[in-house]
């Protein structure tokens, strides 16, 4: 059976009612992950769980492998991700302590990071007009609805570099762009999910009002890290709540993205690259 494997911060392995809890650490061509894999089983489905930040929070969002974390997620036999992450909101309605079942991203991080499995001599263009799964998104956002548990259907996330937080001119210039939500980490993930032919969806836990609001102080480490806390028990009933009622299969057109999207003469593509990107190419290349 397909794994689902989950990408956030510290504690999310202590979902209640996972069983059979195992580490395990993973070699990819891209370095290594940002920690160990916790795998185990969630409504009697395989689960996958990964903390961005490495346990205690040691890596900082411009230094994570987002590529090594991707890759070894897909060979693990995942074939679902849940990415849980702190952001901040740019609109007044969307409320610290609501969440949010991101649609859209747009890039701020000045490609300070990378973004794709293809490079060295192989080259593909994936569509990613829709970034997220939309399959999966839906059974994350009803989930939570059902649990009346606040969450807001879709909203774009703008990725920018931190570690710092925004500035108040960055701030205003985000909402004067319309962007609903701040992070710092979800675009990689998302690309790359896409590109490894992943589902992948956020589910956003609002932690703050970015510096904007008048009406708030300045966001702070302590203010997140509170609200995060305060947060991470629905995050977990959601996630369980998902889990349950996820399909068997997949009815999207995730598992396909690279159908098309690979332009490199197979006869060209370098043998080292052919056998890093086996796992993710294998099927197109033979």
């Amino acid at each position: 059976m397909a794994k689902i494997g989950i990408i956030g911060g510290s504690g999310l392995y202590k979902i209640e009612g996972i069983r059979e809890i195992k580490e395990i650490s993973v070699d990819t061509p891209f370095g290594k992950p940002s920690d160990k894999f916790v795998t185990g089983t969630l409504e009697g489905k395989e689960v996958v769980f990964l903390p961005r930040h490495a346990a205690g929070h040691r890596i900082s969002p411009s230094e994570i492998n987002y590529r090594a974390n991707i890759y070894a997620m897909k060979k693990l036999g995942v074939e679902r991700i849940i990415s849980v992450t702190a952001c901040g909101s740019l609109k007044e309605e969307l409320k610290p302590l609501d969440f949010v079942v991101v649609d859209q991203f747009v890039d701020r991080t000045n490609h300070a990071r990378n973004m794709t499995f293809f490079d060295n001599g192989i080259v593909a263009h994936i569509v990613f007009a829709h970034p997220v799964c939309k399959e999966l998104s839906k059974v994350i956002y009803e989930s939570a609805k059902g649990l009346n548990i606040t969450a807001h259907k879709g909203g774009t996330y703008i990725n920018m570099e931190g570690p710092a937080f925004s500035t108040l001119a960055e701030s205003e210039l985000y909402r004067s762009w319309g962007m609903d939500v701040i992070g710092m980490t979800n675009m990689p993930e998302a690309k790359l999910a896409r590109e490894a032919e992943i589902c992948y969806s956020t589910l956003a836990a609002v932690t703050d009002y970015d510096c904007w609001h008048p009406q708030h102080e300045s966001v702070t480490i302590d203010m997140v890290i509170q609200n995060l806390t305060k947060n991470i028990e629905n995050a977990k009933k959601i996630l369980s709540q998902a889990i349950r009622n996820l399909p068997g299969g997949r009815g999207c057109g995730c598992g396909e993205a690279l159908k098309s999207a690979l332009v490199t003469d197979r006869k060209l593509i370098p043998e080292k690259v052919k056998k890093d990107l086996e796992i993710i190419i294998g099927k197109y290349i033979k």
